[in-house]
C-alpha cells in the first residue's frame, strides 16, 4: 500500500520502566525473548505495504540506532526512501526549547524538510512502545470510507488513569479526549493516527507558528470541533508498556499459546533483526519447561515459565522460575531466582537467592553481578 508514509515517535518518556531504560528509549526495550518493541509497529507498517518510514528519536538512542541499522531486517533499506532516522532536535539548534521534548507536534515541526518530501497520499503516525498486530490498511481503507480528516486507533480495554481515553456518539466519531483521568472511561486511545499528509503539515506550521506543541492537546483536543475525528476499535491484543509491572506482565503473557498465536499471527508476520546465534543447547539432565527461549543459549540447569534472551547460560543446579533473562544474562550453579527481570550482561552468582513477586517483580540494571 504504498499511498501511507509512516512516522514512529520512539523518546523518553516519564514512565515507571526505571532500570529498564537507563540505557535505552522505550522503542529498543527488548520483548519475548527475540524481539523490540519498536519491532511491532515497525512490522505493522511493512505488512500493510508501507516503504517509507522515519522514524523520530529523542533520548538514549544508541541501542535503537545499533538494532534499526539500514532497516534491511524490515525491507527498508532502500537508495531512495526506506528507513530514515531523524534524530529531531539535532535540527533545532535555534530554537529555544532545542533538546527537550515537549510534544510530537514540535518534533514535526524540527523535521519539517522531511515531512515536505514525502511523496504519499496519507501519513500514519504511531508510537514505538505499543505491542500490537493490526491490519493497518484496514485502518487506512475505513478512514477514506469515512472521508474523516484523522482517525485514530482505540481500543475498549481500559488501561492506566495516564492514557489518553475517547468518547464516542453512536458513528464513531470522537467528540471528546480526555487524559489524566481519576477513573479510566471511554475508549483507550494506542497512539496511532493516520490521515493525509497534507492535513498535516498543515496542522504542524499552525501549531509552530503559535508555539503549540502537544499532538493530544493542541490537535485532537482543541480541534475536536473543526476536524472530523474518527475513531477504529481494535479489540484484539494490544500492550502498552510503561511501568515494570506492565512490561513483567505483558511478557509473561507471552507464555499463553493462544496470545502468543494472536500476535504473532502467520498473515501478518513481525520482523527483527537477524541474528547468527547457534541453536540452543538445553542439557538432558536439566528442567526446561512452559518458557520462551530464543537462539544461542546454554540451559543446564532449572527454567520454568521464563522469557529469556539470546546468550543466556544457566549453570547446573541453578532454579529459575517466572524470570525474564535478558541477553547476555549468567545465571551460576546454586543460584535461585523467582520474579527476577535481568538486563543486559548480568551476573548472579554462586548461591544466590533473589525473590520478587508477581506484582512487584525485581529488577537487576545492565552490567551487574550480584
Amino acid at each position: 500500500m504504498n499511498t501511507m508514509h509512516g512516522i514512529i515517535f520512539s523518546y523518553e518518556k516519564k514512565t515507571g520502566l526505571r532500570e529498564l531504560i537507563e540505557h535505552r528509549i522505550h522503542g529498543s526495550l527488548p520483548f519475548a525473548g527475540d524481539y523490540r518493541v519498536v519491532d511491532f509497529m515497525l512490522s505493522n507498517m511493512v505488512n500493510a505495504g508501507v516503504r517509507d518510514v522515519g522514524i523520530i528519536m529523542h533520548g538514549k538512542c544508541q541501542s535503537l540506532l545499533n538494532h534499526l541499522g539500514s532497516g534491511k531486517s524490515w525491507d527498508l533499506s532502500r537508495n531512495y526512501g526506506g528507513l530514515t532516522l531523524l534524530p529531531a532536535f539535532a535540527y533545532a539548534e535555534h530554537r529555544e526549547n532545542s533538546g527537550q521534548f515537549r510534544g510530537k507536534m514540535e518534533a514535526l515541526g524540527c523535521v519539517r524538510d522531511y515531512l515536505r518530501s514525502i511523496r504519499q497520499e496519507y501519513t500514519v503516525l504511531a508510537d514505538s512502545d505499543v505491542v500490537i498486530n493490526l491490519p493497518l490498511e484496514d485502518v487506512l481503507q475505513r478512514h477514506i470510507a469515512a472521508e474523516a480528516d484523522i482517525t485514530a486507533v482505540c481500543t475498549s480495554t481500559l488501561g492506566g488513569s495516564r492514557d489518553v481515553y475517547f468518547q464516542l456518539d453512536d458513528n464513531g466519531r470522537i467528540i471528546d479526549t480526555a487524559y489524566d483521568l481519576f477513573v479510566p472511561s471511554g475508549y483507550r486511545c494506542l497512539n496511532l493516527f493516520v490521515m493525509k499528509t497534507e492535513l498535516l503539515l498543515r496542522l504542524v506550521d499552525e501549531c509552530m507558528a503559535h508555539n503549540r506543541y502537544s499532538f493530544q492537546h493542541h490537535v485532537l483536543q482543541d480541534k475536536v470541533e473543526e476536524l472530523y475525528l474518527n475513531a477504529y476499535v481494535w479489540d484484539g491484543y494490544s500492550a502498552h508498556i510503561d511501568t515494570i509491572q506492565s512490561y513483567y506482565q505483558r511478557s509473561m503473557e507471552m507464555l499463553q499459546p493462544a496470545l502468543r498465536e494472536e500476535l504473532f499471527c502467520s498473515r501478518r508476520p513481525i520482523y527483527a533483526k537477524e541474528n547468527g546465534s547457534p541453536s540452543t543447547y538445553i542439557d538432558p539432565t536439566g528442567v526446561c519447561v512452559d518458557s520462551l527461549i530464543a537462539d544461542g543459549c546454554n540451559i543446564q540447569g532449572s527454567v520454568k515459565r521464563c522469557v529469556v534472551f539470546r546468550g543466556v547460560q544457566v549453570e547446573k543446579g541453578a532454579d529459575v522460575e517466572n524470570c525474564i533473562l535478558f541477553k547476555g544474562t549468567v545465571v551460576k550453579k546454586g543460584a535461585i531466582m523467582r520474579h527476577v527481570i535481568t538486563d543486559k550482561h548480568v551476573v548472579i552468582s554462586e548461591n544466590r537467592t533473589l525473590m520478587g513477586s508477581e506484582n512487584y517483580p525485581l529488577v537487576i540494571g545492565r552490567d551487574t553481578e550480584v
